[in-house]
Protein backbone atom coordinates (compact mmCIF):
# COMPACT_ATOMS: atom_id res chain seq x y z
CA UNK A 1 0.00 0.00 0.00
CA UNK A 2 2.83 2.44 0.82
CA UNK A 3 4.50 1.65 -2.51
CA UNK A 4 1.28 2.35 -4.40
CA UNK A 5 0.86 5.66 -2.58
CA UNK A 6 4.42 6.65 -3.46
CA UNK A 7 3.83 5.84 -7.14
CA UNK A 8 0.63 7.94 -7.17
CA UNK A 9 2.44 10.85 -5.52
CA UNK A 10 5.20 10.78 -8.17
CA UNK A 11 2.64 10.64 -11.01
CA UNK A 12 0.79 13.65 -9.55
CA UNK A 13 3.99 15.69 -9.28
CA UNK A 14 4.97 14.80 -12.85
CA UNK A 15 1.55 15.81 -14.19
CA UNK A 16 1.66 19.12 -12.31
CA UNK A 17 5.09 19.89 -13.72
CA UNK A 18 3.89 19.05 -17.25
CA UNK A 19 0.84 21.30 -16.80
CA UNK A 20 3.00 24.17 -15.57
CA UNK A 21 5.32 23.74 -18.56
CA UNK A 22 2.31 23.80 -20.90
CA UNK A 23 1.06 26.98 -19.24
CA UNK A 24 4.44 28.61 -19.60
CA UNK A 25 4.46 27.61 -23.26
CA UNK A 26 1.04 29.16 -23.74
CA UNK A 27 2.16 32.34 -22.03
CA UNK A 28 5.27 32.40 -24.17
CA UNK A 29 3.15 31.95 -27.29
CA UNK A 30 0.79 34.77 -26.26
CA UNK A 31 3.72 37.14 -25.63
CA UNK A 32 5.21 36.39 -29.04
CA UNK A 33 1.87 37.09 -30.70
CA UNK A 34 1.58 40.41 -28.83
CA UNK A 35 5.12 41.34 -29.81
CA UNK A 36 4.29 40.53 -33.44
CA UNK A 37 1.21 42.70 -33.32
CA UNK A 38 3.25 45.56 -31.88
CA UNK A 39 5.89 45.09 -34.55
CA UNK A 40 3.27 45.18 -37.31
CA UNK A 41 1.79 48.33 -35.74
CA UNK A 42 5.22 49.99 -35.75
CA UNK A 43 5.82 48.92 -39.32
CA UNK A 44 2.42 50.30 -40.34
CA UNK A 45 3.10 53.59 -38.60
CA UNK A 46 6.56 53.82 -40.19
CA UNK A 47 5.12 53.17 -43.65
CA UNK A 48 2.50 55.84 -43.10
CA UNK A 49 5.13 58.32 -42.02
CA UNK A 50 7.16 57.43 -45.07
CA UNK A 51 4.22 58.08 -47.34
CA UNK A 52 3.49 61.37 -45.59
CA UNK A 53 7.06 62.48 -46.04
CA UNK A 54 6.88 61.66 -49.71
CA UNK A 55 3.61 63.59 -50.07
CA UNK A 56 5.07 66.58 -48.25
CA UNK A 57 8.13 66.46 -50.44
CA UNK A 58 6.01 66.62 -53.65
CA UNK A 59 3.25 69.03 -52.66
CA UNK A 60 5.23 71.39 -50.53
CA UNK A 61 4.18 72.56 -47.09
CA UNK A 62 1.14 70.82 -45.74
CA UNK A 63 -2.10 72.48 -46.00
CA UNK A 64 -4.73 72.63 -43.35
CA UNK A 65 -6.47 69.65 -44.89
CA UNK A 66 -3.24 67.76 -44.95
CA UNK A 67 -2.59 68.54 -41.33
CA UNK A 68 -6.08 67.38 -40.42
CA UNK A 69 -5.51 64.24 -42.45
CA UNK A 70 -2.26 63.55 -40.64
CA UNK A 71 -3.90 64.10 -37.29
CA UNK A 72 -6.68 61.75 -38.28
CA UNK A 73 -4.22 59.06 -39.36
CA UNK A 74 -2.21 59.53 -36.16
CA UNK A 75 -5.29 59.15 -34.03
CA UNK A 76 -6.25 56.04 -36.06
CA UNK A 77 -2.84 54.52 -35.42
CA UNK A 78 -3.16 55.25 -31.73
CA UNK A 79 -6.60 53.54 -31.78
CA UNK A 80 -5.10 50.50 -33.45
CA UNK A 81 -2.44 50.31 -30.76
CA UNK A 82 -5.03 50.56 -28.02
CA UNK A 83 -7.14 47.90 -29.67
CA UNK A 84 -4.13 45.64 -29.93
CA UNK A 85 -3.39 46.11 -26.24
CA UNK A 86 -7.00 45.26 -25.34
CA UNK A 87 -6.89 42.15 -27.51
CA UNK A 88 -3.63 41.13 -25.88
CA UNK A 89 -5.14 41.55 -22.42
CA UNK A 90 -8.23 39.55 -23.42
CA UNK A 91 -6.03 36.82 -24.85
CA UNK A 92 -4.04 36.68 -21.65
CA UNK A 93 -7.21 36.42 -19.59
CA UNK A 94 -8.49 33.70 -21.91
CA UNK A 95 -5.24 31.78 -21.52
CA UNK A 96 -5.41 32.12 -17.73
CA UNK A 97 -9.02 30.95 -17.65
CA UNK A 98 -8.20 27.99 -19.92
CA UNK A 99 -5.27 27.07 -17.69
CA UNK A 100 -7.53 27.29 -14.62
CA UNK A 101 -10.14 25.10 -16.29
CA UNK A 102 -7.49 22.54 -17.25
CA UNK A 103 -6.08 22.60 -13.72
CA UNK A 104 -9.56 22.15 -12.22
CA UNK A 105 -10.36 19.33 -14.67
CA UNK A 106 -7.03 17.69 -13.89
CA UNK A 107 -7.70 17.98 -10.15
CA UNK A 108 -11.17 16.47 -10.58
CA UNK A 109 -9.72 13.66 -12.70
CA UNK A 110 -7.08 12.95 -10.07
CA UNK A 111 -9.72 12.96 -7.34
CA UNK A 112 -11.89 10.59 -9.41
CA UNK A 113 -8.94 8.28 -10.08
CA UNK A 114 -7.98 8.33 -6.39
CA UNK A 115 -11.55 7.55 -5.37
CA UNK A 116 -11.69 4.74 -7.94
CA UNK A 117 -8.41 3.39 -6.66
CA UNK A 118 -9.63 3.48 -3.05
CA UNK A 119 -12.85 1.76 -4.09
CA UNK A 120 -10.87 -0.93 -5.89
CA UNK A 121 -8.58 -1.36 -2.90
CA UNK A 122 -11.59 -1.61 -0.59
CA UNK A 123 -13.19 -4.23 -2.85
CA UNK A 124 -9.92 -6.15 -2.95
CA UNK A 125 -9.59 -5.94 0.84
CA UNK A 126 -13.16 -7.18 1.28
CA UNK A 127 -12.56 -10.04 -1.17
CA UNK A 128 -9.28 -10.89 0.58
CA UNK A 129 -10.96 -10.96 4.00
CA UNK A 130 -13.81 -13.09 2.68
CA UNK A 131 -11.31 -15.50 1.13
CA UNK A 132 -9.36 -15.67 4.39
CA UNK A 133 -12.57 -16.28 6.32
CA UNK A 134 -13.54 -19.10 3.94
CA UNK A 135 -10.08 -20.59 4.31
CA UNK A 136 -10.34 -20.34 8.10
CA UNK A 137 -13.77 -22.03 8.12
CA UNK A 138 -12.56 -24.77 5.78
CA UNK A 139 -9.47 -25.25 7.92
CA UNK A 140 -11.65 -25.55 11.02
CA UNK A 141 -13.91 -28.03 9.22
CA UNK A 142 -10.87 -30.02 8.12
CA UNK A 143 -9.53 -30.10 11.68
CA UNK A 144 -12.87 -31.38 12.96
CA UNK A 145 -12.94 -34.06 10.26
CA UNK A 146 -9.36 -35.05 11.07
CA UNK A 147 -10.30 -35.23 14.76
CA UNK A 148 -13.26 -37.49 13.97
CA UNK A 149 -11.10 -39.66 11.73
CA UNK A 150 -8.45 -39.87 14.45
CA UNK A 151 -11.11 -40.89 17.00
CA UNK A 152 -12.48 -43.49 14.57
CA UNK A 153 -8.98 -44.83 13.94
CA UNK A 154 -8.31 -44.94 17.67
CA UNK A 155 -11.54 -46.84 18.23
CA UNK A 156 -10.65 -49.30 15.47
CA UNK A 157 -7.21 -49.78 17.00
CA UNK A 158 -8.80 -50.43 20.40
CA UNK A 159 -11.14 -52.96 18.76
CA UNK A 160 -8.13 -54.54 17.09
CA UNK A 161 -6.39 -54.83 20.46
CA UNK A 162 -9.52 -56.39 21.96
CA UNK A 163 -9.68 -58.84 19.07
CA UNK A 164 -6.04 -59.76 19.58
CA UNK A 165 -6.73 -60.24 23.30
CA UNK A 166 -9.77 -62.36 22.45
CA UNK A 167 -7.69 -64.40 20.00
CA UNK A 168 -5.08 -65.02 22.69
CA UNK A 169 -7.84 -66.01 25.12
CA UNK A 170 -9.34 -68.41 22.56
CA UNK A 171 -5.95 -70.02 21.96
CA UNK A 172 -5.45 -70.53 25.69
CA UNK A 173 -8.97 -71.92 26.00
CA UNK A 174 -8.28 -74.37 23.17
CA UNK A 175 -5.08 -75.49 24.86
CA UNK A 176 -7.00 -75.94 28.10
CA UNK A 177 -9.68 -77.98 26.31
CA UNK A 178 -7.05 -80.16 24.69
CA UNK A 179 -5.50 -80.68 28.10
CA UNK A 180 -8.87 -81.62 29.60
CA UNK A 181 -9.50 -84.03 26.75
CA UNK A 182 -6.12 -85.59 27.28
CA UNK A 183 -6.74 -85.88 31.05
CA UNK A 184 -10.16 -87.42 30.42
CA UNK A 185 -8.70 -89.97 28.03
CA UNK A 186 -6.01 -90.76 30.61
CA UNK A 187 -8.67 -91.25 33.27
CA UNK A 188 -10.58 -93.66 31.06
CA UNK A 189 -7.40 -95.53 30.21
CA UNK A 190 -6.43 -95.63 33.87
CA UNK A 191 -9.80 -97.12 34.81
CA UNK A 192 -9.44 -99.77 32.12
CA UNK A 193 -5.93 -100.65 33.21
CA UNK A 194 -7.00 -100.74 36.84
CA UNK A 195 -9.85 -103.10 35.96
CA UNK A 196 -7.54 -105.46 34.06
CA UNK A 197 -5.00 -105.35 36.85
CA UNK A 198 -7.69 -106.03 39.42
CA UNK A 199 -8.96 -109.09 37.55
CA UNK A 200 -5.50 -110.58 37.21
CA UNK A 201 -4.58 -109.81 40.78
CA UNK A 202 -7.91 -111.06 42.09
CA UNK A 203 -7.58 -114.38 40.31
CA UNK A 204 -4.16 -115.04 41.84
CA UNK A 205 -5.21 -114.03 45.30
CA UNK A 206 -8.30 -116.19 45.16
CA UNK A 207 -6.14 -119.20 44.57
CA UNK A 208 -3.63 -118.39 47.31
CA UNK A 209 -5.68 -117.03 50.18
CA UNK A 210 -8.74 -117.88 52.14
CA UNK A 211 -12.11 -116.42 51.34
CA UNK A 212 -12.24 -114.28 54.47
CA UNK A 213 -9.01 -112.49 53.71
CA UNK A 214 -10.00 -112.31 50.07
CA UNK A 215 -13.31 -110.72 50.97
CA UNK A 216 -11.51 -108.14 53.04
CA UNK A 217 -9.02 -107.35 50.31
CA UNK A 218 -11.79 -107.34 47.74
CA UNK A 219 -13.77 -104.94 49.86
CA UNK A 220 -10.71 -102.71 50.15
CA UNK A 221 -10.20 -102.88 46.39
CA UNK A 222 -13.79 -101.93 45.82
CA UNK A 223 -13.32 -99.05 48.23
CA UNK A 224 -10.18 -98.02 46.36
CA UNK A 225 -12.02 -98.15 43.05
CA UNK A 226 -14.87 -96.16 44.50
CA UNK A 227 -12.43 -93.65 45.94
CA UNK A 228 -10.69 -93.29 42.56
CA UNK A 229 -14.05 -92.82 40.83
CA UNK A 230 -15.00 -90.31 43.49
CA UNK A 231 -11.78 -88.37 42.93
CA UNK A 232 -12.39 -88.43 39.17
CA UNK A 233 -15.92 -87.15 39.62
CA UNK A 234 -14.72 -84.56 42.12
CA UNK A 235 -12.16 -83.31 39.59
CA UNK A 236 -14.81 -83.25 36.88
CA UNK A 237 -17.20 -81.43 39.20
CA UNK A 238 -14.57 -78.81 40.00
CA UNK A 239 -13.87 -78.41 36.31
CA UNK A 240 -17.59 -78.07 35.58
CA UNK A 241 -17.89 -75.47 38.35
CA UNK A 242 -15.05 -73.53 36.77
CA UNK A 243 -16.59 -73.80 33.31
CA UNK A 244 -20.01 -72.91 34.65
CA UNK A 245 -18.76 -69.48 35.67
CA UNK A 246 -17.92 -68.80 32.02
CA UNK A 247 -20.75 -70.69 30.27
CA UNK A 248 -24.55 -70.41 30.17
CA UNK A 249 -27.21 -72.43 32.00
CA UNK A 250 -27.18 -75.21 29.39
CA UNK A 251 -24.24 -76.77 31.29
CA UNK A 252 -26.18 -77.10 34.55
CA UNK A 253 -27.53 -80.56 33.69
CA UNK A 254 -24.05 -81.95 33.11
CA UNK A 255 -22.90 -80.51 36.43
CA UNK A 256 -25.92 -81.99 38.18
CA UNK A 257 -25.20 -85.41 36.62
CA UNK A 258 -21.62 -85.37 37.84
CA UNK A 259 -22.69 -84.26 41.31
CA UNK A 260 -25.31 -87.02 41.46
CA UNK A 261 -22.79 -89.63 40.33
CA UNK A 262 -20.40 -88.39 42.99
CA UNK A 263 -23.06 -88.88 45.68
CA UNK A 264 -23.77 -92.41 44.39
CA UNK A 265 -20.07 -93.29 44.59
CA UNK A 266 -19.80 -91.86 48.08
CA UNK A 267 -22.85 -93.87 49.20
CA UNK A 268 -21.36 -97.07 47.77
CA UNK A 269 -18.05 -96.27 49.42
CA UNK A 270 -19.78 -95.89 52.76
CA UNK A 271 -21.67 -99.14 52.15
CA UNK A 272 -18.43 -100.99 51.40
CA UNK A 273 -16.89 -99.71 54.60
CA UNK A 274 -19.88 -101.07 56.51
CA UNK A 275 -19.60 -104.39 54.68
CA UNK A 276 -15.91 -104.58 55.53
CA UNK A 277 -16.80 -104.08 59.17
CA UNK A 278 -19.32 -106.93 58.94
CA UNK A 279 -16.69 -109.28 57.51
CA UNK A 280 -14.68 -109.00 60.68
CA UNK A 281 -17.36 -110.96 62.56
CA UNK A 282 -17.99 -113.69 59.97
CA UNK A 283 -16.66 -117.24 59.98
CA UNK A 284 -14.84 -118.70 57.04
CA UNK A 285 -17.78 -120.85 55.90
CA UNK A 286 -20.08 -117.92 55.96
CA UNK A 287 -17.45 -115.84 54.20
CA UNK A 288 -17.54 -118.13 51.16
CA UNK A 289 -21.26 -117.70 50.84
CA UNK A 290 -21.02 -114.02 51.40
CA UNK A 291 -18.18 -113.88 48.86
CA UNK A 292 -20.28 -115.41 46.12
CA UNK A 293 -23.24 -113.24 46.93
CA UNK A 294 -21.13 -110.18 47.39
CA UNK A 295 -19.25 -110.83 44.14
CA UNK A 296 -22.54 -110.87 42.24
CA UNK A 297 -23.58 -107.64 43.91
CA UNK A 298 -20.21 -106.10 43.14
CA UNK A 299 -20.41 -107.08 39.50
CA UNK A 300 -23.90 -105.65 39.16
CA UNK A 301 -22.91 -102.49 40.99
CA UNK A 302 -19.72 -102.20 38.98
CA UNK A 303 -21.59 -102.66 35.69
CA UNK A 304 -24.07 -99.97 36.70
CA UNK A 305 -21.27 -97.75 37.94
CA UNK A 306 -19.26 -98.27 34.76
CA UNK A 307 -22.29 -97.44 32.67
CA UNK A 308 -22.90 -94.25 34.62
CA UNK A 309 -19.22 -93.32 34.56
CA UNK A 310 -19.08 -93.94 30.83
CA UNK A 311 -22.11 -91.71 30.35
CA UNK A 312 -20.55 -88.97 32.47
CA UNK A 313 -17.20 -89.25 30.71
CA UNK A 314 -18.88 -89.37 27.30
CA UNK A 315 -20.92 -86.29 28.20
CA UNK A 316 -17.78 -84.53 29.30
CA UNK A 317 -16.09 -85.58 26.07
CA UNK A 318 -18.99 -84.14 24.05
CA UNK A 319 -18.80 -80.89 26.01
CA UNK A 320 -15.11 -80.60 25.30
CA UNK A 321 -15.68 -81.31 21.60
CA UNK A 322 -18.47 -78.71 21.45
CA UNK A 323 -16.28 -76.16 23.19
CA UNK A 324 -13.42 -76.91 20.84
CA UNK A 325 -15.72 -76.46 17.82
CA UNK A 326 -17.05 -73.17 19.21
CA UNK A 327 -13.49 -72.12 19.94
CA UNK A 328 -12.46 -72.93 16.36
CA UNK A 329 -15.32 -70.91 14.91
CA UNK A 330 -14.64 -68.01 17.27
CA UNK A 331 -10.98 -68.00 16.23
CA UNK A 332 -11.95 -67.95 12.54
CA UNK A 333 -14.37 -65.06 13.12
CA UNK A 334 -11.76 -63.24 15.17
CA UNK A 335 -9.16 -63.63 12.41
CA UNK A 336 -11.60 -62.39 9.75
CA UNK A 337 -12.67 -59.41 11.86
CA UNK A 338 -9.06 -58.56 12.71
CA UNK A 339 -8.08 -58.71 9.03
CA UNK A 340 -11.05 -56.45 8.17
CA UNK A 341 -9.99 -53.96 10.85
CA UNK A 342 -6.43 -53.92 9.54
CA UNK A 343 -7.73 -53.34 6.00
CA UNK A 344 -9.96 -50.47 7.17
CA UNK A 345 -7.05 -48.91 9.06
CA UNK A 346 -4.86 -49.02 5.94
CA UNK A 347 -7.65 -47.52 3.80
CA UNK A 348 -8.24 -44.76 6.37
CA UNK A 349 -4.53 -43.90 6.42
CA UNK A 350 -4.43 -43.73 2.60
CA UNK A 351 -7.57 -41.56 2.52
CA UNK A 352 -6.08 -39.18 5.09
CA UNK A 353 -2.89 -38.90 3.05
CA UNK A 354 -4.80 -38.06 -0.15
CA UNK A 355 -6.97 -35.50 1.65
CA UNK A 356 -3.89 -33.75 3.01
CA UNK A 357 -2.36 -33.59 -0.47
CA UNK A 358 -5.57 -32.14 -1.92
CA UNK A 359 -5.75 -29.63 0.94
CA UNK A 360 -2.18 -28.47 0.25
CA UNK A 361 -2.91 -28.11 -3.47
CA UNK A 362 -6.07 -26.10 -2.70
CA UNK A 363 -4.16 -23.81 -0.33
CA UNK A 364 -1.48 -23.19 -2.95
CA UNK A 365 -4.08 -22.38 -5.63
CA UNK A 366 -5.92 -19.94 -3.36
CA UNK A 367 -2.69 -18.24 -2.31
CA UNK A 368 -1.72 -17.77 -5.96
CA UNK A 369 -5.21 -16.44 -6.73
CA UNK A 370 -4.95 -13.87 -3.92
CA UNK A 371 -1.49 -12.84 -5.05
CA UNK A 372 -2.78 -12.37 -8.61
CA UNK A 373 -5.52 -10.05 -7.33
CA UNK A 374 -3.04 -7.74 -5.59
CA UNK A 375 -2.80 -4.44 -7.60
CA UNK A 376 0.72 -3.61 -8.83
Amino acid sequence: LEQRRERLRRLLVEEREALAAELRELQRGGGLQLAGMRQRSEELRASQEERRRKVRGVAGPPTAWARRSLATRASGANGICCRLQVESELHRKHVMEAWGDQLMQKTKQEATELEEKKRYENEYEIARREALERMRQEEEKRRLEEKKQAEALLQQMEELKLQETEATKLKKERQNLLKQQWELENLEEERKQMEEHRKKKEFGRFLRHQCNAQLKRRAQQIQEELEIDRQILLALLEKEDEDQRRQSARREKAVADVAWMKRVIEEQLQLEKEREAELQTMFSEEAKKVWDKREEEWEREKAARDRLMNEVLAGRQRQIQEKMELNRRAQEESIKYREQLIKELEEAKELTRREKEQEEELKTARRQELEAQVPH
